[in-house]
């Protein structure tokens, strides 16, 4: 995905994942695209956790679990279960929305370039403590 490691680089947010895949399936992803050095071990599944969007138990899980309160956290979506789940939880919710493409369900802020992720951030980084990528 284009701008993904310029993002990540540009944010200086604590990060996570937090997904509805298997464990050994993202941390695969992880590894493969080169992305698993700026997570760590800061991966949720709703397999392990027991929610799967649109519940928000996956958000709130992982909020907790990075030491935040949900209203300090953003997450990063491309699904609209995604930003419906992000909104239960009580937190920000950013749509990636690539290639034009429309959305259907009208919650998060959409975003067609992970370059303008930073600068999304930039707006709301008063309450922002911690991403949550999805």
């Amino acid at each position: 995905m284009p701008g993904v490691l310029e993002m990540l680089e540009a944010t200086n947010f604590p990060k996570c994942i937090a997904s509805s895949g298997p464990p050994l399936k993202i941390r695969q992803a992880l590894q493969v695209s080169g992305l698993a050095p700026y997570f760590g071990d800061d991966i949720f599944s709703s397999y392990e956790v027991g929610s799967w969007k649109p519940e928000p138990g996956l958000f709130q899980y992982a909020a907790s679990a990075m030491g935040f309160m949900p209203n300090q956290c953003v997450v990063v979506e491309d699904s609209d279960v995604g930003i419906e789940a992000a909104e239960a939880a009580g937190m920000k919710a950013f749509q990636y929305v690539p290639n034009g493409e429309t959305v259907s369900y009208q919650g998060g802020t959409p975003f067609d370039d992970m370059s303008q992720l930073p600068q999304l951030l930039a707006h709301f980084s008063s309450n922002i403590q911690h991403i949550i990528l999805a």
